[in-house]
C-alpha cells in the first residue's frame, strides 16, 4: 500500500506502531493498526521524505501480507484517517508535476506495465532514464540558437549580418536527420509494443492450419483434407526476432462454397486488409489452381511471403512460380519454418530493427510531434533552396521548436496529460 501527500507522516504515526522510529528510506518492522488502534497486520513501513521519493512528496509504503481482507481493511483505515483513493496514474502524474520525470518517462512507465514480451519490457525500460528528453532538448537548443541569429539580423540589420545560407541549410539538414532517426526507431518500438498482424491466406488444403500449428508448436487449428474445414479466423501470437507476431489463420479462398464457408471467406478478406503482411500458402506439389492465382492477385499489392508447401510431394507449382516463391519446403521441416520466419521479418519490418536499448519515441503524440517538426523543417529548407531571404523561415522554425516542446513536457497541456495517464491503473 502506498500513500503520498502532505499528511503522509501524520498517517504513518497513527496507523503504524513500532519500537523503532520511522527514518527516511529505512525499512522498519512493526504493527499496522486501524483508526481505533486495533491490530490489522504485522509488516514493514518505508517512509520517504520530499523531494526524495517517486512522487516528489512525502510517501509511505506499507508492505503487508497478501490477504485480500487485510489489504481491504488497511485501505479502509487509511480512508477513515483522511486519505483518498488515487486516480488512475496519479502517483506518476504527481511525479511529473513535481519535476521527478518528464512526459516521455511517464508514458514509458505505462509501457513497462503493459509490456507483453521481453523485448517490449527492455524497450520501455530504455525510456525511463529521461535520455530522450535530453536529446530533444539539445535539438530545440540548436533551433533556438538559429532563431536568435535570425532575430538579431532582422532587428539590427546594420550591425548583424544574415546567417550564412550554406551553414544554415547544413544545420537544418542535421536536425532533420536526427528527427528522422527518432521517427524510424519510434516506429520499430511501436512494432515491438503492439505486435504485427500477419494473415495466413491461400486456397483450401494448401496447409494454412498446419503452418499455424507448426509455428506455434501445438495443434491449435483443426487440420483436415476436407476443403472448407476452417470457416472462421483463428488468431495466435508468436515471437519473431523479439517482435510479437499475431498470426491469423483464415478460411481458404475458393469460388464454389456454401453460405457458411462464404462468410468465412469474407472474414479472410477483411483480416487480409487489416494485416501488416501476409503469408500466402500454396500447394507447391501441384500446378497452380484458379484459386491459387486468385489469392496471388488478391495479395499482389501487399507485403507478403509466398510459401510453396508440400515440396516433399512434388514441385510443379514451385517451378511455375519460379523466383516469386520465396520459401519452398514443408511445414513439417524445421529448416523451412526458420526460412519462413526470416522471410516474414523482411516482409513485415524490413528484417532488421534498430537498437531499442537507447531512448526512443513511444507514444502516438510523440510521433505526431516529430512529424509536425519535420514538416516545418522541410518547408523551411525548401524556402532556402528557392533562394529566398533567410528571415522568411523564422515562422517555420518556431513551429518546429513548439512541436518538439511536447516531447520534453514544456508544451504539454492538460488534455495531453489526461491522455497519458488514462492508460495507467489506479494509483501508479
Amino acid at each position: 500500500m502506498r500513500v503520498s501527500g502532505p499528511e503522509t507522516r501524520s498517517l504513518a504515526a497513527r496507523l503504524f506502531h513500532s519500537t523503532h522510529a520511522l527514518e527516511p528510506k529505512i525499512a522498519t518492522y512493526g504493527t499496522v493498526v486501524d483508526e481505533n488502534g486495533a491490530t490489522l497486520d504485522r509488516g514493514i513501513a518505508i517512509l520517504s521524505i520530499a523531494p526524495h521519493s517517486y512522487t516528489g512528496e512525502d510517501t509511505l509504503e506499507l508492505q503487508i501480507h497478501g490477504s485480500p481482507i487485510v489489504a481491504r481493511e488497511v485501505v479502509r483505515a487509511l480512508l477513515a484517517c483522511g486519505a483518498r483513493y488515487a486516480n488512475a496514474g496519479e502517483f506518476s502524474r504527481r511525479a511529473l508535476l513535481n519535476g521527478k520525470m518528464d512526459v516521455h518517462e511517464a508514458s514509458a512507465v505505462a509501457d513497462l506495465i503493459a509490456a507483453e514480451s521481453r523485448s517490449a519490457a527492455r524497450a520501455a525500460a530504455a525510456n525511463l532514464g529521461g535520455g530522450l528528453a535530453r536529446e530533444v532538448q539539445t535539438l530545440r537548443s540548436r533551433l533556438s540558437t538559429i532563431l536568435e541569429e535570425l532575430a538579431a539580423a532582422i532587428d539590427f540589420p546594420d550591425e548583424v549580418r544574415d546567417p550564412d545560407r550554406a551553414q544554415l541549410e547544413a544545420s537544418l539538414e542535421t536536425i532533420a536527420a536526427e528527427l528522422q532517426r527518432l521517427q524510424r526507431e519510434g516506429e520499430a518500438g511501436r512494432l515491438i509494443r503492439e505486435g504485427v498482424g500477419v494473415a495466413i491466406v491461400g486456397p483450401p488444403n494448401a496447409g494454412k492450419s498446419s503452418l499455424l500449428n507448426a509455428l506455434l508448436g501445438e495443434d491449435r487449428a483443426i487440420v483436415s483434407e476436407i476443403p472448407g474445414t476452417t470457416r472462421d479466423t483463428i488468431e495466435e501470437t508468436i515471437a519473431v526476432d523479439g517482435v510479437p507476431v499475431r498470426l491469423i489463420d483464415t478460411a481458404g479462398i475458393r469460388a464454389h462454397s456454401d453460405r457458411l464457408e462464404s462468410a468465412g471467406i469474407e472474414r479472410t478478406r477483411r483480416a487480409l486488409s487489416e494485416a501488416r503482411a501476409a503469408i500466402v500458402v500454396l500447394d507447391g506439389s501441384q500446378p497452380l489452381s484458379p484459386e491459387a492465382r486468385e489469392v496471388l492477385a488478391l495479395t499482389d499489392d501487399r507485403s507478403r511471403v509466398i510459401f510453396c508447401n508440400k515440396s516433399d510431394l512434388g514441385d510443379a507449382g514451385a517451378r511455375e512460380l519460379g523466383e516469386r516463391a520465396e520459401v519452398c519446403g514443408s511445414v513439417f521441416d524445421s529448416a523451412t519454418l526458420a526460412a519462413l520466419r526470416a522471410a516474414l521479418a523482411r516482409a513485415a519490418w524490413g528484417g532488421k530493427l534498430p537498437d531499442l536499448e537507447r531512448p526512443h519515441l513511444a507514444a502516438l503524440f510523440e510521433l505526431e510531434a516529430v512529424a509536425r517538426a519535420l514538416e516545418a523543417l522541410s518547408r523551411a529548407r525548401e524556402t532556402l533552396r528557392r533562394g529566398e531571404p533567410p528571415d522568411l523561415i523564422a515562422g517555420e522554425l518556431q513551429r518546429a521548436y513548439a512541436a518538439l516542446g511536447h516531447l520534453t513536457g514544456e508544451a504539454a497541456g492538460e488534455e495531453l496529460l489526461t491522455k497519458i495517464f488514462a492508460r495507467f491503473c489506479i494509483g501508479k
